[in-house]
C-alpha cells in the first residue's frame, strides 16, 4: 500500500483504496504530511522496544546536553506548554531516567539532569534514532540531503 493509500485510509476516506486525489498530489503540505507519516512510524516502530515517544526522546536528548536545564526551556525548545512538559518530566522521573534538583541559584527554578540510567537509555535511543535515519538518509545522496534539510529548514523558520 502506498503512503497515499495508508493516509487515505488512516482519515477515513477511503472506500476501496481507490480515491479522486483532485489536486493533493500538487501540494506540498501533501506530500510534507505523508513524508511526516512514513518518518514517524518508522520511528517510533524503531523505539517501540525502549517504550519512548519522540517528545520523551528529544526530552531526554535536551537534558543530556544541556545539564541542569530547566522544563519552561525544555517546553520553549520542544513547542509544548508547561502543563504537558511537567507531566512528561513526571513520567521520566518515574522512570528513574531523571532527577530534579532546586537551583541554588533561583530557588522557584528546578534544574533536570539525567541518571545513570537515564544515560543507559539515552545512548540505546540514540543508536535506535542512527538506525532509523540511516535508512531514510540511504535514499538520498549527500547533496540532496543538505538541499532537502535545507528546504526544510526555510519552511519551519518561518513559522
Amino acid at each position: 500500500m502506498s503512503d497515499i493509500d495508508l493516509l487515505a485510509a488512516e482519515s477515513g476516506l477511503a472506500k476501496d483504496g481507490k480515491l479522486d486525489l483532485d489536486g493533493l498530489p500538487n501540494l506540498l503540505g501533501f506530500h510534507l504530511r505523508l513524508a511526516h507519516v512514513a518518518v514517524y512510524r518508522d520511528f517510533t516502530s524503531a523505539l517501540a522496544g525502549l517504550d519512548l515517544t519522540q517528545k520523551q526522546c528529544a526530552t531526554l536528548q535536551l537534558i543530556g546536553a544541556n545539564k541542569g536545564v530547566s522544563q519552561v526551556d525544555l517546553a520553549a525548545t520542544l513547542g509544548t506548554d508547561r502543563a504537558t512538559m511537567m507531566a512528561m518530566i513526571d513520567r521520566l522521573e518515574q522512570r528513574g531516567f531523571l532527577i530534579r534538583r532546586r537551583s541554588t541559584e533561583d530557588r522557584r527554578r528546578q534544574e533536570l539532569y539525567l541518571t545513570d540510567d537515564g544515560e543507559k537509555m539515552l545512548a540505546a535511543a540514540k543508536q535506535a534514532i542512527d538506525d532509523h535515519e540511516r535508512g531514510f538518509k540511504a535514499r538520498f545522496t549527500a547533496a540532496e540531503l543538505k538541499t532537502l534539510v535545507a528546504a526544510l529548514s526555510r519552511i519551519h523558520k518561518q513559522v
